[in-house]
């Protein structure tokens, strides 16, 4: 799986891309944000309040319920505002 992170989450991952291995456990959007923000402090911060975080999966807006499966590319960012 690759994991992509933008603006402000990139800042606080420390990272702008990473492959994982997806756990047998993770199984949707939300299981695999638990699952990263377990995986260093800056992870933490940067899913600390989920919900200022929007996801897509495989290049489409997504829900937290969206399933994911190794193989995914998987996107997380700030919400998107217009102007």
């Amino acid at each position: 799986m690759q994991i992509l992170y933008f603006a402000w989450v990139r800042q606080k991952v420390g990272l702008g891309q990473e492959a994982l291995d997806l756990p047998p456990d993770v199984r949707d959007v939300a299981g695999l944000i638990r699952h990263l923000a377990g995986r260093s402090p800056g992870h933490a911060a940067a899913f600390a309040n989920a919900r200022q975080i929007r996801a897509a999966v495989n290049q489409e807006f997504c829900a937290v319920d969206h399933p994911v499966r190794n193989g995914d590319e998987v996107a997380f960012f700030p919400p998107v505002t217009g102007g």
